[in-house]
């Protein structure tokens, strides 16, 4: 802020009276001094001037203080420095302190999915002529879109620049992270870079599509950098639930910019290594541009469990499941959770099998590639589990989610094909129900409940750890990296604004924290970081073979059959006279059971034959405007009797 000096005064200024202590005068330098001070020799007036005129007036509050020739300070009133011309000021010095650094070639981050929401994780990074994307995955339908199998991105705008596409980079082999590539390759082609792994997953994936042949797979290792056009992506080590997860750092003209994917610390992994902290640190020193990180559990206070932990868990149930037949679902994914269930069959001598598609291709993957230690004579068929006796067969299931095609929701319904549960069936549910997901699982417990069995699930015990960050864990990663700016991304909305709060906690300005939405172009040139356009985004949702061809229009009219129900009106009529020579006919389908509702459709039978012989009257011919009128008049009298909006269906034939 600005200080206002005092005004030159005049030299010949009156002196009112030599009594009065305080009068004052204007000396040429425009200091005010006292008699007693004027009357002293001239060297030490020139020096007391010279100290005097060095002094600034001081500002507390919103007060200023005026100096008098004593010493002493009379409160003088000042304008009150507002909210509004501080934040002007600040903006000013921060536009000013911007000018003053030097701008560099900009990097464009384009997230096409995973922000506000949980799932089909893509971001686009851009720079000059070239692109990237990290990981490519799917999300599964929320409950009202009926039918529908899965949702990947929106890609169109990759689609639309593709020739910039250098590559693909995955941090991990989960679904979400990786899920949508088969349908992505369809269209776009490029080379994908992952770990041994995650790669494996992909192979499998894709020979499913038939586009394995096609594909381009690259196997990287940790520290391994790859040079992408402009950028460079460097794999750093980290700790998740699945093997061979890694976080990145991009290295670009801009700067260097850290995307942790998803990731927590676990200190005594059961394979596979430490996070390695040690990389992070030593970006975060020579200094980060930017940091993307993983925001899922940024809501949970504390640090993220060690997978260890649920190992200890199964050591005391195996122990308390002696004479039982012990099956436990979990995610496919979870090799780390898989290993240790075969430890603990191995150690009380258990046979193991294995149940649900995704289950056997992924332990069959992670077996291949070493990731999965079991014994010879360990694994067993699950057609040959009725051979041994329940004490001796361990069973890995799919369906801890509750999905209603999965192996335990079907056990549940008695519904599958090898496994009948009994009350000799201890089952253990290692695994925390998706956010939405919570009702299915319910029901699935339920379900083994009434048959019989001894059901353990995560409430009762700790039988599942998350792969998240908690928030000192998150709060690690930020001061470790000490980056300029912070996006926080995968995560809802609620996750991202709680992991913006704790960046600000560690110090990073406000101005410098970005919560993003798919769709959006930030672009960062070193100096400052914002959006500057909107790209295509949106969900794509898949259904059977058909790719995007269900949309809005076909779920609201799914969802309004689904609650209504359907009815078709028959009528044929003559072409030249436009009479109705037969019907109208009413097939009703999940409204009402038409012969238990006779004088209803009587009455409704009744309104379309009035309908058709107004049109007829009035020699209306256009069968587009009979359907619609047809279509309103039955609709009126069904929801006046019923109060039901049924799909009405008109069908015209003529002859």
């Amino acid at each position: 802020m600005s200080i206002k000096q005092p005004q030159k005064n005049n030299s010949n200024e009156k002196i009112r009276g030599k009594s009065q202590n305080k009068q004052q005068t204007a000396n040429k330098g425009g200091n005010k001094v006292s008699t007693k001070e004027r009357n002293q020799p001239v060297t030490n007036r020139s020096k007391q001037g010279r100290n005097t005129n060095k002094k600034k007036m001081q500002i507390t509050g919103q007060n200023q203080h005026k100096q008098k020739a004593d010493g002493s300070q009379t409160p003088k009133k000042a304008r009150p420095i507002t909210l509004k011309k501080q934040n002007k000021q600040r903006n000013n010095q921060r536009k000013k302190d911007m000018t003053n650094q030097k701008r560099k070639t900009p990097i464009r981050i384009i997230p096409l999915g995973g922000l506000n929401e949980v799932g089909k994780n893509l971001t686009c990074f851009e720079c000059g002529n070239d692109m990237i994307i990290v990981d490519c995955g799917l999300a599964f339908p929320d409950p009202e879109m009926l039918g529908v199998d899965l949702v990947i991105p929106d890609y169109t705008y990759v689609e639309r620049n593709k020739h910039k596409l250098r590559g693909i980079v995955l941090t991990h082999g989960h679904e979400d992270h990786i899920g949508g590539l088969p349908y992505f390759l369809k269209s776009i082609k490029a080379p994908i870079y992952g770990t041994k792994l995650t790669i494996g997953l992909v192979e499998g994936k894709l020979k499913e599509h038939g586009l394995l042949r096609d594909a381009t797979l690259n196997v990287v290792t940790q520290r391994q950098i790859v040079k992408l056009g402009c950028m460079a992506v460097e794999f750093i080590r980290v700790n998740h639930s699945i093997p061979d997860a890694m976080g990145l750092a991009l290295h670009t003209p801009a700067g260097v910019i850290v995307h942790t994917g998803d990731f927590k610390v676990d200190y005594t992994p059961i394979e596979g290594g430490v996070i390695d902290l040690a990389r992070f640190g030593e970006l975060g020193n020579k200094g980060v541009l930017a940091l993307m990180s993983d925001s899922t559990n940024a809501e949970r206070a504390g640090t993220s469990m060690t997978e260890r932990k649920v190992g200890e868990t199964f050591k005391s149930l195996f122990s308390r499941g002696e004479g039982k037949r012990i099956i436990i679902a979990s995610f496919s994914s979870n090799i780390h959770r898989v290993q240790q269930m075969v430890d603990m069959a191995v150690m009380h001598g258990r046979k193991i099998a294995v149940s649900g598609r995704s289950m056997v291709n992924v332990v069959g993957k992670a077996i291949e590639l070493g990731y999965l230690k079991v014994p010879e004579g360990i694994l067993i068929d699950m057609k040959t589990v009725g051979r041994y006796s329940p004490e001796q067969i361990v069973i890995v299931t799919t369906g801890s989610q509750g999905e209603p095609m999965s192996a335990l929701t079907r056990m549940a319904m008695n519904d599958h094909r090898q496994v009948t549960i009994t009350p000799e069936d201890m089952i253990i549910i290692s695994a925390t129900p998706i956010p939405g997901n919570e009702k299915y699982v319910g029901r699935v417990v339920n379900g083994l409940l009434k048959l019989g069995a001894d059901v353990i699930y995560e409430s009762m015990h700790e039988v599942h750890v998350s792969g998240h960050a908690c928030q000192d864990e998150l709060k690690l990663m930020l001061s470790i990296t000490k980056p300029k700016f912070f996006i926080p991304v995968h995560g809802e909305y609620k996750h991202l604004i709680k992991h913006a709060t704790l960046a600000t906690e560690m110090g990073i300005p406000k101005e410098n924290i970005l919560l993003g939405d798919n769709g959006q172009v930030i672009e960062i040139d070193g100096v400052e970081m914002k959006v500057t356009n909107q790209v295509p985004a949106g969900r794509v949702l898949v259904d059977g073979l058909g790719v995007g061809d269900v949309g809005s229009i076909v779920l609201r009219d799914r969802k309004h059959l689904a609650e209504d129900g359907l009815i078709i009106v028959v009528a044929t009529m003559d072409n030249n006279t436009g009479k109705v020579v037969a019907g109208p006919d009413i097939v009703s389908r999940g409204f009402v059971y038409v012969r238990e509702s006779e004088e209803l459709m009587v009455k409704a039978r009744q309104v379309l034959r009035r309908v058709l012989d107004e049109c007829a009257d009035k020699n209306i011919r256009e069968w587009g405007l009979i359907k619609q009128k047809m279509r309103e008049s039955l609709s009126e009298f069904i929801y006046t009797k019923t109060k039901r909006r049924p799909m009405i269906l008109p069908v015209i034939m003529e002859i």
